[in-house]
């Protein structure tokens, strides 16, 4: 017989005036374990991110000039960068983390980037980032979307169409 877990937390967490409030749509799911993404015990996103940081395809961003190093160096290149605005308490980031891997891996030329909205508040303020995760899409430096929650099936046609959008501006 199979054990299901009720979680109770919502694709996506939000702030307002310094309290943390809940919404999204409340599901049921298997319990699993994730290999090389396990946070059970730990709370930082080297750890919910361990298995993509290690294969470098994702860059965790912790300082300012990383991220306008980072930004600078995929404008340069002509990359597509998508940035993972999280939160290392936020249970829908982590459930997210190993899809958000996957797309990584599987595109390659875009740069992937991953920050704590609680160690760059200033930066996450000046995105308007009110809600975690949240999914930035780059080309040249400007926006050219965004996906509020943890979303995969979102994410992932959302990942694609920037790339098909990168592989256009090449040709």
């Amino acid at each position: 017989m199979a054990m299901f877990l009720i979680n109770l937390f919502p694709f996506c967490c939000a702030h307002s005036n310094g309290k943390l409030l809940f919404y999204g749509k409340f599901h049921c799911t298997r319990r699993t374990t994730q290999k090389n993404y396990s946070c059970s015990g730990h709370n930082s996103d080297e750890v919910h991110f361990e298995g993509c940081l290690a294969s470098g395809n994702v860059h965790l961003i912790k300082t300012m000039e990383s991220w306008e190093a980072k930004l600078s160096e995929a404008v340069k290149d002509g990359k597509i960068v998508v940035a993972n605005f999280s939160a290392s308490w936020c249970r829908p980031c982590i459930m997210i983390a190993p899809a958000y891997c996957e797309l990584a891996d599987k595109y390659p030329s875009i740069v992937f980037l991953t920050l704590d909205v609680d160690d760059l508040a200033e930066l996450s303020t000046s995105w308007d980032i009110k809600a975690t995760p949240t999914f930035i899409f780059l080309k040249d430096g400007r926006q050219v979307d965004k996906l509020v929650g943890s979303n995969k099936p979102e994410l992932q046609k959302k990942t694609a169409a920037v790339a098909h959008l990168a592989t256009k501006s090449h040709s």
